[in-house]
């Protein structure tokens, strides 16, 4: 396949905590484990996209995942013809069945992986937000959307060393049903990495967090700050490496509060001559994730008391 080279600048870092979208291209079932904006697409099914799952109930403190929510990424055309060894057959079964619930004060939080099919509703999320970063025109949004899904594609076809997770929210008592809420890359090693790192430079082998986006409309709910925590039980589970690291953009205070909160710290900055090749000055941050090889009970229910952003 012939390849392409894709970089959206100056200002290419995603609202409210993401960064640059800037690469190359070159054309059984596992038990599941739980813990605590091509066509241009109508902006009204970007709020309101109706998607059966099992959230739980009101009244209840356990969760459930029932059999109708495996999903097989091995049948997906976005994985190409490579060859998957035994460990990458089991992080995928892994990727499948992973699901991260949280009942916030408003509603309910469910994050998983993205599923083929939710692709362009992805993609017309991340367009929008990117738009939005970039003071760009709406006019602009479909030559986005575009690039944006030719990324995605791409990244899909890394699996299972990288990953794009989905969040959908279900407000208390509401009548539209689920809504996608948001959505966070996960790159879990140099394999997964991605081939133009903005800088400064996160560690290639070390897992990274990036393209974090929360629905306009939805924020400000603690939906950015469980898809970070969600990122990171997936982390926890997909690796051994305990440094996590992300970006953040200078002009981003509410972002760098919540990471910081979180326990993330800033190891290096832009230097000041980035601003002459027209772009944002960043944090590299990490953290050092605890030494655990499970969610418990407890620590679902810290989580939940958390003070959210």
């Amino acid at each position: 396949m012939a390849t392409a080279a894709l970089k959206l600048s100056p200002y290419s870092d995603l609202q409210p905590q993401c960064q640059r979208f800037q690469t190359e291209f070159k054309p059984t079932k596992a038990q599941p484990f739980i813990s605590s904006k091509t066509h241009l697409l109508p902006r009204r099914k970007l709020r309101r996209y109706s998607f059966k799952c099992c959230l739980p109930s009101s009244s209840s403190s356990t969760n459930s995942v029932t059999p109708t929510q495996y999903f097989s990424f091995l049948d997906e055309p976005f994985r190409g013809n490579r060859v998957l060894s035994n460990e990458e057959l089991e992080k995928l079964k892994a990727l499948e069945s992973f699901v991260y619930i949280q009942r916030l004060e408003s509603g309910s939080l469910w994050v998983r992986v993205m599923r083929a099919e939710e692709m362009d509703l992805t993609v017309g999320l991340l367009a929008l937000s990117f738009a939005e970063s970039m003071f760009m025109s709406l006019q602009y949004e479909a030559l986005l959307r575009f690039f944006v899904k030719q990324y995605l594609m791409e990244r899909r076809a890394s699996m299972p060393h990288a990953v794009t997770l989905v969040g959908f929210y279900r407000e208390e008592g509401g009548k539209r049903g689920e809504e996608l809420a948001g959505t966070v890359e996960v790159c879990f090693d140099k394999r997964g990495a991605n081939v133009s790192p903005p800088t400064p430079t996160a560690p290639k082998n070390s897992p990274y967090i990036c393209n974090m986006t929360v629905t306009k409309e939805l924020r400000r709910r603690g939906i950015g700050w469980h898809l970070l925590k969600a990122s990171e039980e997936l982390i926890s589970r997909m690796t051994s490496s305990k440094e996590v690291y992300l970006h953040c953009r200078m002009i981003d205070e509410a972002p760098f509060n919540m990471y910081i909160k979180a326990g993330y710290n800033v190891i290096q900055t832009d230097s000041i001559f980035i601003l002459l090749t027209l772009q944002r000055r960043k944090h590299l941050m990490c953290k050092k994730l605890p030494v655990s090889s499970s969610f418990s009970e407890s620590d679902m229910s810290e989580s939940g008391e958390e003070l959210l952003s």
